[in-house]
């Protein structure tokens, strides 16, 4: 969302900015923690009347899982490109959603074989733009392989995000 000197900018700015942001996810017994590199929005739409603005914004993205113990394994690493839509109701509020491919560093992890190092990330959520430089939000998200290889029980978190942008 860009701002000028007397505010945010109207509904003709152009689309998001792009910026880093940190995640903290929590699921059954593990947790999620995620930097994301995200850049400016790549296509943009306006639609009429109070509609908003509809964005697409990649994420690069590494992320690290935890498992509570005695749960084993109990680390993971992750590596994401996922492309984000972001529909900005208003000035300040927004509604996102994505899917894109993610890797894993391995196919156990808290008790669990999840069949493959590839997965898709699917990911919903909504949030609130603070400043003219930072943004907020909760992101629900889920991580499975759509049945590539078995067995395919996934994984899910509920993130609370900070992103700066710049």
């Amino acid at each position: 969302m860009l701002f000028n000197a007397a505010g945010p900018a109207t509904a003709s700015s152009s689309g998001t900015q792009g910026g880093i942001s940190v995640h903290y996810g929590v699921g059954d017994r593990y947790q999620r923690y995620t930097l994301n590199y995200e850049t400016p929005s790549i296509w943009t739409t306006r639609f009429g009347g109070r509609w908003g603005r509809l964005d697409l914004t990649p994420e690069i993205g590494v992320s690290y899982w935890t498992a509570d113990r005695p749960r084993s394994p109990g680390q993971a690493w992750q590596f994401s490109a996922i492309p984000m839509f972001r529909w900005w109701t208003s000035e300040r509020f927004y509604i996102e959603a994505g899917v894109g491919a993610t890797v894993l560093t391995r196919t156990r992890f808290s008790n669990r074989n999840i069949g493959s190092a590839f997965q898709f990330g699917d990911h919903i959520g909504v949030g609130f733009l603070l400043t003219p430089n930072s943004r907020v939000g909760v992101r629900y998200s889920h991580f499975s392989n759509a049945g590539i290889k078995r067995p395919n029980p996934g994984l899910d978190t509920v993130q609370l995000t900070y992103t700066h942008q710049f």
